[in-house]
């Protein structure tokens, strides 16, 4: 076993824990609503840029986000991406805050070539995390002054999808390609409401649902080559929206009554999303590229309560999701003898609209938003002078900002979170298909 796979064989029983245990890097009220917040598809390679992917493509990194991009991995090549990250986040309300801390499992891929021209993937992403734990001030019951309630919030679950992918250069500039994914998950929402005196009964309600689905991912890479060494290559993906055949449930508690359940059949469905974007790319110095994405969250049915207690699946309980992403990468020279000419710089930064709509009543002027920056680098990590098939290090920084304002009662709150994230990837390109010669 060679020493680079023998670095691939540690970090893998290293990461099988980390994938178990790591599965949840947020703890946001914001990932009450929808499905929770939704992870990225930013790999170790554009972390650092903003999350742009639709026109990247390089052979040497696994951009799920694309599966047109799969094509562009050579016959001798075998590549294996890991990602992990670490989380600081800081929620404020008026002159309330509080800090809180946590990691995440990102990623696992794994990219080859099949044969002249198609390259197939396989892995695992997050697909939305849920985690978070609060509760409201003991408020003054209606009609008395003796007796005061107050409620708690807990939530826990996420979706993951297991993905396998394929690409093909259809001829030299256009490349199509899909990925095929099995979404699984559940989520478990907790509102619990106590009294300040033990005889009065208290109340709970449980919101969960166990969701087992599929997805399906097109991709499309065009290259029009300006000369010898500058290109542009144009990327777009869609996703395929569709019924989720899974019930959710209600249940009802307290200790007067007990419990009683309300479910709903075919709850949930799976929205459009349509990206497209430009990447420029001069020899293998600069990558400069920008992405635009809608995820039509507003016209699938999830499950609600209405105002008259009714628990029933409709629209128009989500809000659209739009992003927009810029990023570039700039490498020295892949071939010099100095370190830090071989090392990419990166940074970026998006914007978007956020999913989550907090205000049903549509009496709000602001809008949920969420804008982030990145910036980091690429190290290889052996002393060889070549940058292909050499093991490389992913270290991104990101800093975001979300807000999403609601009503409590009649006054409007808006609750800002702010992430700083530390990102850190591992790429393992092996030369495994090579064909050794006997003389």
């Amino acid at each position: 076993m060679t020493y680079t796979k023998k670095i691939i064989f540690a970090i893998l029983m290293v990461s099988l824990p980390l994938v178990s245990f790591a599965q949840n890097g947020i703890n946001s009220p914001y990932s009450r609503y929808g499905f929770g917040i939704m992870a990225d598809r930013s790999m170790g390679f554009n972390k650092g840029m903003g999350g742009v992917a639709m026109g990247f493509r390089d052979g040497q990194s696994i951009n799920v986000a694309n599966p047109a991009s799969y094509s562009a991995v050579d016959s001798l090549t075998a590549l294996f991406d890991l990602g992990l990250s670490l989380y600081n986040a800081n929620f404020k309300m008026g002159d309330l805050q509080s800090n809180a801390k946590n990691s995440s499992f990102d990623y696992f891929a794994f990219h080859f070539r099949a044969t002249k021209g198609l390259g197939i993937a396989v892995g695992i992403l997050p697909f939305s995390n849920i985690n978070y734990n609060f509760s409201s001030t003991p408020q003054k019951t209606e009609g008395s002054d003796k007796f005061t309630s107050a409620e708690s919030f807990t939530g826990e679950g996420g979706l993951h999808q297991v993905f396998l992918g394929a690409g093909i250069q259809v001829f030299e500039p256009l490349s199509i390609g899909f990925n095929l994914s099995y979404l699984y998950g559940s989520y478990k929402h907790s509102i619990n409401q106590t009294f300040n005196e033990a005889y009065i009964y208290s109340t709970q309600r449980i919101y969960s649902a166990d969701i087992s689905s599929y997805m399906l991912d097109l991709g499309l890479q065009y290259s029009f080559k300006l000369n010898k060494k500058d290109k542009i290559t144009f990327g777009a993906a869609y996703s395929l929206g569709h019924d989720i055949n899974d019930t959710a449930t209600r249940t009802t508690g307290s200790t007067k009554d007990g419990e009683k359940s309300d479910t709903i059949t075919n709850a949930f469905q799976f929205p459009h999303i349509i990206s497209a974007g430009l990447t420029y790319s001069h020899g293998t110095k600069w990558n400069v590229g920008t992405d635009f994405e809608i995820q039509k969250w507003n016209n699938v049915k999830f499950p609600t309560q209405t105002n008259d207690d009714n628990y029933i699946s409709k629209k128009n309980i989500l809000n659209d999701r739009i992003k927009i992403a810029l990023g570039a990468s700039y490498t020295p020279s892949e071939i010099s003898s100095n370190y830090f000419n071989r090392i990419t710089y990166k940074f970026g930064g998006y914007y978007s609209k956020s999913y989550a709509n907090a205000d049903l009543t549509n009496t709000i002027s602001d809008k949920p938003y969420e804008f982030g920056l990145s910036a980091g680098v690429t190290l290889p990590i052996t002393s060889r002078h070549l940058w292909h098939n050499t093991p490389k290090l992913n270290i991104s920084f990101q800093w975001v900002h979300a807000n999403i304002p609601y009503l409590n009662g009649n006054t409007q709150n808006n609750l800002k979170e702010n992430y700083l994230k530390l990102c850190l990837g591992l790429t393992f390109s092996e030369r495994w298909f090579y064909k050794w010669k006997v003389q």
